[in-house]
């Protein structure tokens, strides 16, 4: 096992650096045990539990799985009965019938005050299937208060979380993450975690993973460095709850929402080791790849993290970041150009401008656009891109991403019915005129 220097600032004592690294963490002094996973008696009178992200005979460089060393194992808790969460839901609605055309949001305000982060849960897209382990849901969360003693575990897929207004202070079985907008989270699937807004109501993104776990991306002609370095993931170290006192634990399992009592507190990891962890990143450490002498790579530089498919190159889903970064190359159409992609994007904006939509994409909102339907810089994006001055310009002070998927996206019908869908969104391109000069 290997474990990280320790970390200088007092801030960051709370946190392990690497991505898939063999994480090792005890907050008592031996409470791990040396040389075996699960002896006969655990340290400390803990129990061993293992938590397996992977089959067991996934390839080694793949497989990823935890023990935790805790006062109490998981089974202890009450029965589950069924819980109703309305606006949170599974794979595409195959009964929707979707025009294949461009669709934009206006932000979502937070309108609940006394919804949490599992009540504010609302889906706008999604795809696949969760039984199948494949596709992805992406989500809005409206979150009004904190969660107190209510915890969280999705069996159905990995959580990747974006915060766009406030932070997140994500308590987890295996420590906790504060994590701000402009940076980012990823919680394994059924991994427990509850959600506290310290700065108060807060509005992000969620990309709900059905399909193979999240990973760095191949670098190939790249090389060893650029991108999202491993080491700038951040795991937590052990900290557990002493505090006594029940919980609610809400569980989603086949599409489904669930909910038990549990007498003590899901917190109790006294210390863990392994390589499945829940980590944050800040994407101010992304080293961006562009062109230093004309036109412009695919969209695929900025990727962050990749989900892959049982098809090579062609991802379950791509999380794609678009930060700030220096423009400098020649002769080209800085902008990205009107295209038409097999992969479905869907898009938010964490806060700054998107520079291919200037006026009508504000931070909070989203945009979708399915596997051919075409899109690209609107009418007045493309007038100042194509008789710009083409000195090297920093794109500052903004952060978009995507969520690209080899799967078309199926709007919810809360999506559909909010008064937030953009009717004249197609409008930004009216004004594109024939200029053809024979």
């Amino acid at each position: 096992m290997t474990t990280s220097p320790e970390p200088s600032n007092e801030a960051e004592r709370r946190y392990q650096s690497g991505f898939g690294n063999e994480y090792a963490t005890e907050a008592i002094a031996g409470a791990l045990p040396q040389g075996r996973n699960s002896p006969q008696r655990a340290p400390l009178d803990l129990y061993p539990e293992l938590i397996s992200g992977t089959a067991f005979t996934a390839p080694r460089h793949e497989n990823r799985r935890s023990w935790l060393y805790r006062r109490q194992p998981s089974v202890v808790s009450g029965r589950y009965e069924a819980y109703a969460q309305s606006t949170w839901t599974t794979g595409g609605d195959r009964d929707i019938a979707l025009m294949p055309e461009p669709m934009r949001w206006h932000p979502i305000p937070i309108a609940n005050p006394d919804a949490d982060f599992v009540d504010g849960i609302h889906t706008l897209a999604a795809n696949g299937d969760v039984e199948a382990q494949s596709g992805i849901a992406a989500h809005l969360y409206l979150a009004g208060r904190s969660m107190e003693r209510r915890v969280l575990v999705n069996a159905d897929g990995e959580m990747l979380l974006v915060p766009q207004q406030g932070r997140l202070v994500i308590t987890t079985e295996m420590g906790v993450l504060d994590v701000k907008p402009g940076e980012i989270a990823l919680v394994p699937r059924g991994v427990v975690f509850k959600v506290a807004l310290p700065d108060g109501p807060s509005r992000g993104y969620i990309c709900e993973n059905y399909g193979a776990q999240f990973r760095l991306p191949e670098l190939g002609p790249i090389g060893s460095n650029g991108l999202a370095n491993a080491r700038d993931f951040k795991a937590p170290v052990a900290a557990f709850e002493s505090q006594p006192g029940e919980y609610e634990i809400v569980k989603k399992f086949g599409g489904r929402f669930w909910r038990a009592p549990m007498r003590q507190s899901p917190f109790n990891v006294v210390a863990w080791h392994g390589n499945l962890a829940p980590v944050k990143y800040d994407t101010a450490n992304f080293m961006t790849i562009g062109s230093i002498s004309f036109d412009h790579p695919d969209p695929s530089i900025f990727t962050v993290l990749t989900s892959p498919s049982d098809t090579p190159g062609t991802a379950n889903c791509d999380f794609v970041i678009f930060p700030p970064r220096w423009l400098v190359m020649e002769d080209t159409f800085r902008p990205p150009w009107y295209h038409r992609n097999l992969m479905s994007e869907f898009m938010g904006l964490v806060y700054g401008e998107y520079d291919a939509k200037p006026g009508g994409f504000k931070p909070g909102g989203a945009s979708l656009h399915n596997s051919m339907v075409p899109h690209g810089p609107d009418e007045e994006a493309f007038e100042k891109a194509s008789s710009a001055d083409l000195k090297p310009q920093k794109l500052d002070n903004t952060l978009a991403f995507m969520f690209e998927s080899r799967l078309r996206f199926i709007p919810t019908r809360f999506a559909l019915q909010n008064p937030a869908l953009d009717q004249a969104y197609a409008d930004c391109w009216a004004g594109l005129q024939d200029r053809f000069k024979s």
